[in-house]
């Protein structure tokens, strides 16, 4: 049906694909938590406390959707807003003990492997793959699709 290498080219696409909805399915299990909140959460516990600005520049998400997902967060108590007396207009989100709880039973998610892997290759190693994978989001038509840097199989602010 098709050529070897493509073929064998479909296969690897589909096992990252798999590997994502595995990595995906073990966080639900784990913390409840999308691959998506659960950046957002580990990056509100890196500031300790900080606003939904600063998260959505981190993380590379729109602000609507860090709002989207902090309200997710702050309904499952992982995450509590607060105001400043001095300036009542900006909400800050901090992580809460069960946050805290969630972050510490979450398995490790497919971009932190990733991210350690790579950036342990040598810059032309790098190069490459970039360049393949923008390569192959081309043939796919997929290149043009807005994108976070998370490794998940569905919308990052869905339910």
């Amino acid at each position: 049906m098709f050529e070897p290498r493509t073929e064998s080219a479909l296969r690897a696409i589909r096992r990252l694909l798999r590997a994502a909805e595995m990595t995906e399915r073990q966080l639900a299990s784990a913390t409840g938590l999308t691959p998506s909140q659960l950046v957002v959460l580990q990056e509100v516990s890196r500031h300790g406390e900080t606003t939904a600005g600063a998260i959505a520049s981190a993380v590379q998400f729109s602000q609507a959707t860090v709002t989207n997902l902090v309200d997710r967060l702050e309904q499952r108590g992982f995450v509590a807003r607060s105001r400043r007396e001095r300036d009542r207009r900006q909400v800050w989100v901090s992580i809460t003990a069960e946050g805290r709880a969630a972050l510490s039973s979450a398995p490790d998610m497919m971009q932190d492997r990733f991210q350690s892997r790579f950036d342990n290759l040598p810059d032309w190693e790098q190069a490459m793959i970039v360049a393949m994978l923008e390569r192959l989001t081309g043939l796919l038509n997929a290149d043009g699709i807005d994108a976070a840097p998370v490794i998940d199989a569905g919308r990052i602010d869905r339910p």
